[in-house]
């Protein structure tokens, strides 16, 4: 069933293109379910205008089918934008739709700009990614790692050596989200999940807590997904002496232009923050999730009091932002004249860092991304040293430097669902590219 705001959507649409024309409508309020008119600029970049039309058709689809609240899509190839759309609503209940300029929660997009950080340390030789954990959080000294127990259970055994960063940027750490075989000291102590917005303490002081709980797996025996990010976010507060927040605004945010990229939305930007919503699990369409401060509601993202600087799923921001920051490292480690990084640091953090530890299939980790190491085992359209990663509100992004593409996709859905919508990006920006 058409939402009865979709059609009120679509009568002011109408109206308004025929009273402004096309090209002012788009200028004016980007909008859902349009492509941008054909550009000169958009051919000669290697892409077809009318073929990237069909990923505005897809777009709008989920939307009038209810499966998708509304996405803000951003596409450069060669440095062009070629695709920079909104489709569908920023809130639905209030009939206010998608702009191009929304705040969306990107959650574990958030990691790779740590990783930033953390590489940007050791270029000023503060610190070197082979360090063990304890030499900037001693109470990782002795690490202990839960070991399941014939008949069930567990044992609690030493590690077999130190916590690395290196181990933290690769996720090889042992450190999930408090899930797993120890999950009841996890729970016991209060640390489970990636949310940490609604927190009133420092993530140091979590952290500090979480030193003394089992890990998953032996240091660089396994890859495990969990607060590795996190961690990586109290070492630079250690070592710069700043809050997470205050650090990446001076060395990322700032340098690169990134005015919408915050952990706590300032109050005069919030009527531009996406509003989140789920995927009936019945299949009847979707439902917004309802006002408040845990992980199941809108979220505390719009407090003015907030201390919890998650490096490794608490950013807010645009899809221009986001663009600004892939298009620094697929340039290498610079734009508009500000280096961050060094060439080598970028090929660094977008190599494969797992060495003989199992991941997906035709895909590796580096630091902080994944990447495609074989495309023909990925089994999607890919090329060789693509990277990129995801956050879940259900936003994804990749940069494929052969191809000189970067992709940011951003909505609000969670839990989303079965939708296939990331795939169908996928397949529809890669059919796209005619040159």
């Amino acid at each position: 069933m058409i939402h009865p705001l979709h059609t009120k959507f679509r009568a002011i649409l109408i109206t308004a293109a025929v009273t402004t024309g096309l090209g002012a409508l788009l200028a004016a309020t980007p909008t859902p379910g349009l492509a941008a008119s054909p550009s000169p600029r958009i051919e000669q970049a290697g892409i077809s205008s009318a073929r990237l039309e069909r990923l505005s058709t897809v777009l709008d689809k989920y939307v009038r089918d209810e499966r998708l609240p509304g996405s803000v899509t951003l596409v450069m190839r060669r440095g062009e934008v070629v695709y920079h759309e909104a489709h569908g609503w920023r809130d639905r209940e209030k009939g206010s739709v998608m702009p191009r300029d929304a705040i969306f929660r990107i959650a574990s997009q958030s990691k790779a700009l740590v990783s930033v950080g953390i590489l940007m340390l050791q270029e000023e030789g503060q610190l070197l990614l082979s360090d063990p954990l304890e030499k900037y959080l001693p109470s990782f000294a002795k690490p202990r790692v839960a070991v399941p127990r014939d008949g069930g259970g567990y044992d609690l055994v030493p590690a077999k050596r130190s916590i690395t960063l290196h181990d933290l940027l690769t996720h090889t750490a042992g450190i999930a989200y408090g899930t797993g075989i120890s999950s009841d000291l996890w729970k016991a102590a209060g640390i489970q999940g990636w949310y940490f917005a609604d927190r009133n303490e420092p993530v140091a002081a979590v952290v500090e807590r979480m030193a003394a709980l089992p890990l998953e797996s032996q240091p660089g025996e396994r890859w495990v997904y969990g607060y590795a990010t996190d961690i990586l976010g109290v070492v630079i507060e250690k070592i710069s002496g700043q809050t997470l927040d205050a650090f990446l605004r001076e060395k990322i945010f700032e340098p690169l232009a990134m005015r919408d990229t915050h952990f706590y939305l300032p109050s005069a930007k919030q009527n531009r923050l996406a509003v989140v919503y789920g995927a009936d699990s019945a299949g009847k369409g979707l439902y917004r999730l309802p006002d408040g401060d845990d992980i199941n509601t809108q979220g505390a993202y719009t407090r003015n009091d907030g201390v919890a600087h998650s490096g490794g799923a608490g950013l807010l921001s645009t899809a221009s932002d986001y663009a600004r920051f892939l298009r620094m490292l697929a340039a290498g480690g610079s734009l508009d004249g500000k280096r961050l990084l060094s060439r080598k640091s970028v090929e660094l953090m977008i190599s494969n860092g797992l060495g003989d530890v199992a991941y997906r299939d035709g895909e590796g980790f580096g630091l902080g991304v994944s990447m495609t190491t074989d495309v023909g085992r990925r089994g999607v359209p890919s090329s060789l040293g693509e990277f990129g990663w995801g956050g879940a509100y259900h936003s994804t992004y990749w940069v494929d430097p052969h191809e000189d593409l970067i992709v940011v996709y951003l909505t609000q859905l969670m839990p989303a669902g079965k939708i296939d919508d990331h795939a169908k990006l996928r397949a529809l920006v890669y059919q796209a590219i005619v040159d």
